[in-house]
C-alpha cells in the first residue's frame, strides 16, 4: 500500500526509455500478454467488463476481508477492529473482533493488516490474523479464538521498527493446509537493508508454515518440502524472496499456485504468479523492479530470477500501488472463470490476467474498481468483494459480457 517513492540516479536512463515507451503506446506492459486470445470454456478478456455495486459503508480505513463458511465476510479495519458483513443482513453495527490494545497503527501503513480463518473455522472457530504490534511496530503473525480474543496466540514475529512502511500483510492458506504470510522488505526506499535478496531475514519474503503442529519450542513447524530448510543461514520459513511490498498476495484453490501484487518504487507495479513447483523463487528485487535492472550492485552472477507475469507503468502515470486480487472461480459468470483481476489503488484500473493453454499470458483492462482498492477477495461461494480505504466502503463485484468490437 506504499505509495511514497524515490528513485536512484543510476536508473534514470531507463526511466526515460519506460516513459517513452509509455507516450507511445496506451496499453500496459504485459510481457507476452495478448488480449484478444480466446479460450476454450471462456471468452476473449476484452468482451469482459467489471461492475461493482456498493453494498456496505461507514467502515473505518478497511484493509483486508475473507469469507466465511456461514456466508458472513469479515473486514478487518486498520484500527485494529475486525467488522461482519452478511448479504441478507447487511453490515453488523458493533465489531465482532477488538485488537485495537495490540495493534500499532503510527504512519499510514501499520495496522491490523490481514485476516483469514483457519480450514476448519465452522467446528473451531480459529482466526488467524497478521498485524503490525505495539509498542515497535513488529511484524506479527498470530492466531485466536474469534470469540476469545484474549486467547490469541502469537506465533512469528519479524522486527520492523525503524521505518513504518512496507509491512506486506497477506495471510492465506494453501489447498496443502499450510498458512502464508507475506512481509515487506523493511521500509523506507531503495531496500535499505537489502532484505529482498537476504535469505536470513523474513523481510521481503512471502513464509510457509505449517501451524496445526508444533516444533520445539516455536508453535509452528516448517514443512520439511520448504526451499531452504537445509540451507546454511537462511531462514526455513521462506517460501519465496526478492519482494518488495507483497501488500496482498492470494491462492488460486484449483492448483494452489499464488498470485502475488508486488508494489513497486516508482518505475512499475508487477504481478507474480507462482505454481507449487516454483518454490524458493527469486523475484528479483531489490536487483529488479519488475522486469528493469534497479539497483545493479544487487544482481548476482547465475542467479535466476523470475519474471513477473504482468506489469505495468508507475512513472508519470495515474498508477502508485498495486492491490493484488484473487483468481475468479465463482459461478455466477462461467466465462471468467480461472480469470485473475487485481487493481490499483490510485488509478482503480481492472487489471484481468489468464495463463494461456499454449503458454504464456492474456491481459486487458476491463473497466475501474471503486476508488482506493486496499484488497480484492472472495466470498464462500467465490464472487468477488472489494474494499475502499478512506470512503470505507465495501462493494461486490461482478463480471458483464460486453460486445466485442468491430471488425476493422
Amino acid at each position: 500500500m506504499s505509495r511514497r517513492r524515490w528513485r536512484p540516479a543510476h536508473v534514470l536512463a531507463g526511466l526515460l526509455v519506460l516513459v517513452l515507451t509509455a507516450l507511445l503506446s496506451p496499453t500496459p506492459v504485459a510481457g507476452t500478454a495478448t488480449a484478444s486470445t480466446p479460450r476454450p470454456g471462456g471468452v476473449p478478456l476484452t468482451e469482459l467488463t467489471v461492475v461493482s455495486e456498493q453494498v456496505a459503508y461507514g467502515l473505518q480505513r478497511p484493509v483486508a476481508l475473507t469469507g466465511l463458511p456461514d456466508g458472513r465476510m469479515l473486514i478487518a479495519e486498520k484500527n485494529g477492529t475486525v467488522r461482519a458483513y452478511h448479504p441478507d443482513t447487511g453490515l453488523a453495527a458493533e465489531p465482532v473482533l477488538d485488537l485495537t490494545a495490540r495493534v500499532d497503527t503510527s504512519g499510514n501503513e501499520r495496522g491490523l493488516l490481514g485476516i483469514t480463518p483457519a480450514p476448519h473455522f465452522a467446528r473451531t472457530g480459529v482466526l488467524y490474523v497478521a498485524y503490525t504490534s505495539l509498542p515497535d511496530g513488529a511484524l506479527t503473525l498470530a492466531r485466536l479464538p474469534i470469540n476469545a480474543p484474549e486467547r490469541l496466540q502469537v506465533l512469528l514475529t519479524q522486527e520492523h521498527a525503524e521505518y513504518n512502511n512496507h509491512n506486506g500483510g497477506q495471510v492465506a492458506f494453501g489447498r496443502d493446509g499450510y498458512l502464508y504470510w507475506s512481509l515487506g522488505d523493511g521500509g523506507h526506499a531503495n531496500d535499505p537493508y537489502k532484505a529482498g535478496q537476504d535469505l536470513g531475514t523474513l523481510l521481503g519474503k512471502i513464509v510457509r508454515i505449517d501451524v496445526n503442529r508444533s516444533c520445539g519450542a516455536k508453535p509452528y513447524c516448517v514443512p520439511p518440502d520448504n526451499p531452504f530448510v537445509r540451507t546454511r543461514d537462511a531462514r526455513p520459513e521462506i517460501w519465496l524472496y526478492g519482494l518488495r511490498n507483497p501488500w496482498r498476495f492470494s491462492v488460486d484453490p484449483a492448483d494452489n499456485s499464488l498470485w502475488i501484487g508486488d508494489v513497486g518504487q516508482g518505475l512499475v507495479e508487477e504481478i507474480n504468479h507462482i505454481r507449487p513447483w516454483q518454490r524458493g523463487a527469486n523475484l528479483g528485487w531489490s536487483c529488479r523492479e519488475g522486469t528493469p535492472v534497479f539497483d545493479p550492485d544487487q544482481c548476482r552472477p547465475g542467479v535466476k530470477y523470475t519474471d513477473p507475469v504482468f506489469e505495468y507503468e508507475h512513472y508519470m502515470t495515474e498508477s502508485c500501488s498495486v492491490t493484488g486480487g484473487v483468481v475468479y472461480r465463482g459461478s455466477a459468470t462461467p466465462e471468467a472463470r480461472g480469470v485473475y483481476v487485481a487493481s490499483d489503488y490510485c488509478s482503480t484500473l481492472a487489471f484481468a490476467v489468464r495463463p494461456k493453454p499454449t503458454g504464456g499470458y492474456e491481459s486487458a483492462i476491463i473497466g475501474n474498481f471503486p476508488i482506493q482498492p486496499t484488497a480484492i477477495d472472495k466470498d464462500v461461494h467465490g464472487e468477488l468483494y472489494v474494499l475502499s480505504d478512506l470512503p470505507g466502503w465495501l462493494s461486490k463485484v461482478r463480471f458483464e459480457r460486453v460486445p466485442p468490437a468491430p471488425a476493422d
